[in-house]
């Protein structure tokens, strides 16, 4: 299946380009694009399926997801930090579903500066809907690798991420 890229041509992605001339690269940036482009058909894929079925962004689907997991809501903060962004770039995804009845925001009786944001009924009932079928298009798109692949790719995913961690870290002395 061919990917467009928003004006109806084929979305060529860096790993194929590779392919073109594989001696120009070393193996670990050809598996770098591997990753990158595997990420990247199923999250184009996600994206497009969470507009069509519900129309909702990824981005505000994330959101609840981690509003779910915290019965008893979260500050700004905490979101921030699980979601990996900048308190700034969730302020107008807070205020756009708070306006859509999604979640509430309320401050802390202690500290009225601080607002602890929450799922509210109808947004725990709507992303439990999508998240159910999110459920479902993840098991399609994963339907051709083996769980026993599953299980292997998982070991040698956990050995690159503690690699990267490892460097990001720096030396130890």
């Amino acid at each position: 299946m061919a990917i467009e890229d928003g004006n109806g041509d084929a979305w060529l992605d860096g790993e194929t380009k590779v392919a073109e001339a594989p001696a120009d690269h070393g193996d670990e940036t050809r598996l770098w694009l591997r990753l990158l482009t595997c990420t990247t058909l199923v999250e184009t894929e996600i994206r497009r399926r969470l507009r069509e079925e519900f129309d909702f962004t990824l981005p505000r689907f994330d959101l609840l997801a981690q509003l779910d997991k915290a019965e008893n809501g979260l500050v700004l903060g905490e979101i921030s930090r699980r979601m990996m962004v900048s308190p700034g770039n969730l302020t107008a995804l807070v205020e756009r579903l708070v306006a859509s009845g999604h979640i509430s925001r309320t401050p802390l009786p202690t500290d009225k500066r601080v607002q602890i944001i929450a799922l509210t009924p109808f947004g725990r009932k709507t992303f439990r809907r999508m998240a159910d079928r999110h459920g479902d298009w993840i098991s399609s798109m994963f339907a051709g690798v083996s769980q026993e692949n599953g299980a292997e790719l998982m070991k040698h995913l956990a050995a690159l991420k503690r690699s990267v961690q490892a460097e990001l870290a720096g030396p130890k002395d």
